[in-house]
């Protein structure tokens, strides 16, 4: 089977896929990619971790579509799709995250391509044991699970960890999460 955990944003969404005929779940097994607004990050490309640019965008509604196509082209071929659900918290733009979403999801419906929402809390607890846990908090997790410092070669010049690497970090145990529930039900 072939996973992915989506990290959706309008900003700085990330996909992580990984393809269990490889073996046990392990970041290197996996491939990484994002989308970035900052230049010398959308030619990235590190082993499994490839940043992208976004395109250009008249519209909103050219925004989204333009990110879920984006988006299709790593998925198509998945098995399962895990996507983080809302957040019941959250402040801001938060209509137009969900117009954002709701086209991929109906993209990833189009494709025939099951899809199953975890909520943040869930994905957190997986990553660090506690459901409340901070970006820092799950990049530390990562970091020791992984043994990959992202930030100190995505983000060097950053002190605390932001887009894209707690995205990344993100998707990497959306992904896990969703492997886990699926190897569970087995």
């Amino acid at each position: 089977m072939i996973y992915a955990g989506i990290d959706y944003s309008l900003t700085s969404p990330s996909i992580c896929i990984y393809n269990s005929s490889l073996g046990d779940f392990k970041f290197d097994r996996c491939m990484i990619y994002f989308l970035s607004d900052v230049k010398k990050l959308q030619t990235l490309f590190l082993g499994n971790v490839r940043g992208e640019s976004f395109e250009d965008y008249n519209h909103e509604c050219q925004r989204y579509d333009t990110i879920s196509d984006w988006a299709i082209q790593y998925l198509i071929g998945c098995t399962m799709v895990g996507l983080e659900d809302y957040a019941f918290a959250a402040k801001g733009r938060v209509f137009h995250i969900a117009e954002n979403t709701g086209i991929l999801k109906y993209k990833l419906f189009q494709h025939s391509i099951p899809v199953e929402t975890i909520p943040p809390t869930v994905v957190k607890k997986n990553a660090t044991g506690k459901g409340n846990a901070d970006k820092q908090k799950m990049y530390e997790c990562f970091v020791q699970e992984t043994g990959v410092m992202l930030r100190d070669i995505i983000t060097p010049n950053k002190k605390d960890v932001g887009n894209p690497v707690s995205d990344i970090v993100d998707s990497y145990y959306i992904c896990k999460s969703l492997w886990q529930t699926v190897s569970a039900k087995n």
